[in-house]
């Protein structure tokens, strides 16, 4: 189908533009000139290994970057081993890197990095989202990313180009990610297989630069090669407040241009939509799942990367409490987000929104800011030795708040001196002790510490000041049979030796010798 004749569109402008061999016929293949690339660092080191491998002296491309946005949590040493060897290539060949903290790769390269009217590969499926500035940008495998870099064209199969037409204006709480939604509805998650999808019409004055972000991103959902839309006044705003207006270029579909495939959406039409767990394609309006449980809501991302889709959140929160059972997590996408939300004053409204159990930790967790503190665990104390293991120091434990009184007598007790001088934590419920009576041994005081030390934040000693390493010093009742006292015929019974069995005596029947037999 045909939505004119005559013109051309976008995409084919932009690859015409850096068309190196091939034809622009659907199904043949065509050769594309790279000008920037994107790695970010959980595919990023195979790429830079492959460099190595084409020795190469420097990248021969106008813009490389490398970003470490993904593998931020230091659980080991290997993700920090990553980063510095990322470091470290980016300096040999001459790459931008973007250290960790400074932001989700695909927002902060449309913020820094993006140009109207260039071509761009990336080992990211998400790479498509750069195509809301006007960019060609497409996610491929980290050999096709290493041989951009080398200057090599890259090589692909020349999609269908789906137009998709936008009228009207969306109505109040509608997003943009209801639009990518929408053609998830109608289409499902392969859909845009070898098609790239242009959004095109009046409806695009209503959406900026960063609402096309969005929808530009979830293209991959969608199974597209990638997604373009023009670049127009709504672009050059959004380079403007970058300072980088400059780098502006007007690209727009000529009058009349002709698409493989075409389609409308009226944005006024459109209502809330969400996409149910389980595959983004099971998409229904949020009105078929009203007073359904929600156990998280995650708010930022690639997916989400707007100023304005904090500080939503921020607005519907200020002044309450997330229910107990939901966990509310906000990751600003850049370091940039992070400080516009602060000035505004929406980062104490998303801190406090929390539920009181989630205060233990450092509020919402933000994944762009490298400050932020790690997960704590549910009872941080410190950890003393016991039987040549680690294990914590139940003082400043559930013991220690009452939770579980008397679960750790015995145990704890006698290994912090926290305990041995009588300060107990606050609200701390007092240790049981088995009641003396009949036939049970009197618990014996424990001894004092060695050299009692300062108390620490845990409400335990520095470790060195702990009871030193050996068993437990509070004697264990081993009686010799089932019954409550031991009587004299248990106490008289003679106990072999350990290791050994007895010998028997020479002539027994157990012996084998003579007297042997029947009597």
């Amino acid at each position: 189908m045909a939505d004119g004749t005559g013109g051309r569109n976008v995409a084919r402008k932009l690859i015409a533009s850096h068309l190196v061999s091939g034809e622009t016929t659907p199904g043949t293949e065509i050769g594309i000139r790279v000008d920037q690339t994107l790695t970010q660092d959980a595919t990023g080191t195979m790429v830079m290994l492959e460099l190595e491998a084409l020795d190469l002296d420097r990248v021969r491309t106008d813009v490389s970057v490398q970003y470490v946005d993904h593998n931020l949590l230091q659980a080991d040493e290997r993700n920090m081993a990553d980063h510095i060897f990322l470091r470290s290539a980016a300096r040999r060949y001459g790459l931008w890197y973007s250290k960790p903290g400074n932001g989700v790769s695909h927002p902060t390269h449309m913020q820094r990095f993006g140009v109207p009217g260039a071509t761009m590969v990336g080992s990211d499926s998400h790479t498509c989202a750069a195509g809301s500035l006007g960019m060609l940008a497409i996610g491929v495998g980290g050999l096709e990313v290493a041989m951009a870099m080398a200057g090599e064209p890259l090589h692909v199969t020349m999609p269908e180009i789906w137009g998709v037409r936008l009228t009207g204006e969306p109505p109040p709480w509608v997003s943009a990610k209801d639009v990518i939604l929408e053609m998830l509805r109608r289409h499902g998650v392969r859909g845009g297989v070898n098609r790239i999808i242009e959004y095109h019409g009046p409806g695009l004055a209503s959406l900026t630069a960063m609402d096309r972000h969005v929808i530009a991103n979830m293209g991959a959902e969608l199974g597209a090669t990638t997604t373009v839309f023009p670049s127009d006044e709504r672009v050059l705003e959004f380079l403007r407040a970058e300072g980088r207006e400059d780098d502006f270029t007007e690209i727009a579909a000529d009058p009349g241009a002709s698409y493989d495939v075409t389609e409308e959406i009226d944005l006024s039409g459109l209502e809330p939509l969400i996409a149910r767990p389980g595959s983004p394609g099971d998409v229904v309006p949020v009105r078929d799942v009203a007073g359904e449980e929600v156990h998280q809501v995650v708010v930022g991302s690639s997916a989400n990367p707007g100023l304005r889709d904090f500080a939503s959140v921020a607005a519907i929160v200020r002044g309450r409490q997330v229910h107990p059972r939901v966990s509310l997590d906000v990751n600003p996408t850049s370091r940039q987000i992070l400080v516009d939300l602060t000035r505004m004053g929406a980062t104490a409204d998303l801190v406090q929104a929390p539920p009181p159990r989630a205060a233990a930790r450092p509020g919402p967790r933000v994944r762009a800011d490298p400050l932020a503190e790690p997960r704590q665990l549910r009872d941080p104390a410190p950890r003393v030795r016991r039987r040549g293991r680690l294990r914590p120091c139940r003082a400043g434990g559930r013991a220690a708040r009452g939770e579980h009184p008397g679960r750790f007598e015995g145990r704890s007790r006698d290994r912090c001196p926290q305990r041995h001088q009588g300060r107990d934590l606050p609200g701390a419920a007092p240790p049981v002790r088995p009641p003396a009576g009949p036939g049970r041994r009197r618990w014996p005081d424990p001894p004092p510490p060695r050299t009692p030390g300062p108390v620490t934040a845990a409400g335990c000693a520095p470790l060195s000041t702990c009871a030193p390493r050996g068993r437990s010093r509070v004697p264990r009742r081993r009686p010799r049979c089932s019954r409550t006292r031991v009587s004299a015929a248990c106490a008289a019974r003679p106990r072999p030796r350990r290791g050994r069995r007895p010998r028997p005596r020479a002539g027994s029947a157990r012996s084998g010798g003579p007297g042997t037999g029947p009597r």
